[in-house]
């Protein structure tokens, strides 16, 4: 949609993601991002924090069930998503404004760790890698030799992989010429 405010966000996420469903039982997760910016001080010679920015974020469908499955309170991610403004009364009245992130891309930040990532069976939602292949039938970051119609996945090779090598395995950067 034009005229999106579209944002990224570093930060670390202050509780676990919390899961719900709206009343037709569509699954939403929600979660707060605190980014924290800091500089360095050249005076005293150390790091300082500045003034943490606390950002309401959600995510929706299956994309909901991955993410708390997936995060954990104290996570260091990057989002992305459009920046949305909610106008609402308080319980005394007083009219407030909140500022809230629907992502659109979340992951964990690899700076100053490590992760394992878990291809997730394709419900046919659309969107994905599948193709037009039924839905959990993607070769999507599947090994060489474990699909009939992979073209590479039989092929010797002269890679050092143990699965059998070759451009499109996904173990070996040797091409197979």
């Amino acid at each position: 949609m034009a005229g999106e405010t579209v944002i990224t966000v570093v930060g670390n996420l202050t509780a676990d993601p919390e899961m719900r469903y709206t009343g037709s039982g569509v699954p939403f997760a929600s979660f707060t991002i605190a980014s924290t910016p800091r500089t360095f001080d050249r005076q005293t010679n150390e790091w300082k924090d500045g003034e943490a920015l606390f950002l309401r974020a959600t995510v929706w469908r299956e994309f909901a069930e991955h993410v708390a499955n997936s995060l954990t309170k104290g996570t260091r991610v990057i989002a992305r998503g459009n920046l949305r403004q909610r106008s609402y009364d308080d319980k005394d009245g007083q009219r407030r404004t909140s500022y809230e992130l629907d992502v659109d891309e979340i992951g964990p930040s690899l700076r100053y760790a490590t992760a394992q990532v878990t291809r997730s069976q394709s419900r046919g939602q659309g969107g994905g890698f599948g193709g037009g292949q039924p839905s959990g039938q993607s070769d999507w970051g599947r090994p060489a030799g474990q699909s009939n119609d992979n073209p590479w996945g039989n092929s010797g090779g002269s890679g050092n992989s143990s699965q059998g090598g070759g451009f499109g395995s996904g173990f070996d950067d040797e091409q197979p010429f």
